[in-house]
């Protein structure tokens, strides 16, 4: 019983932590400048259509931050500067990436009536 609760926290922990170093890796700054993260994940599912798309996308955007690969359109970055390339390890961007598809997924916003 004790090993099934800790492996709880220890699942539980590293969840919330993905979320909060999406919080202080990306979203803060987001916020701070009213970046529109949300419109933002809109333009790729538009674009892009399927998660592994849009990751691939978001992955090349960060990995090399241009206007010519953003989905946004160039009058965004007169209001808002390109962004600087982030000096993570692939592992970590996959995983704030994943998280950030997560935060703004639509699909958990959709009801079915019966």
């Amino acid at each position: 019983m004790a090993k099934k609760l800790i492996f709880l926290i220890f699942v539980t922990s590293l969840l919330f932590a993905n979320k909060s170093n999406l919080q202080t890796s990306c979203l803060s700054c987001h916020q701070k400048q009213n970046i529109p993260s949300e419109i933002i994940y809109k333009k790729y599912l538009l674009k892009y259509s399927t998660k592994e798309a849009i990751e691939k996308a978001i992955f090349s955007y960060l990995e090399n931050p241009s206007i010519k690969n953003s989905v946004l359109p160039k009058p965004f970055f007169k209001k808002f500067k390109i962004k600087e390339p982030l000096n993570l390890n692939d592992d970590k961007l996959k995983t704030l990436i994943d998280s950030f598809i997560e935060k703004f997924d639509l699909k958990k916003r959709l009801k079915l009536q019966s």
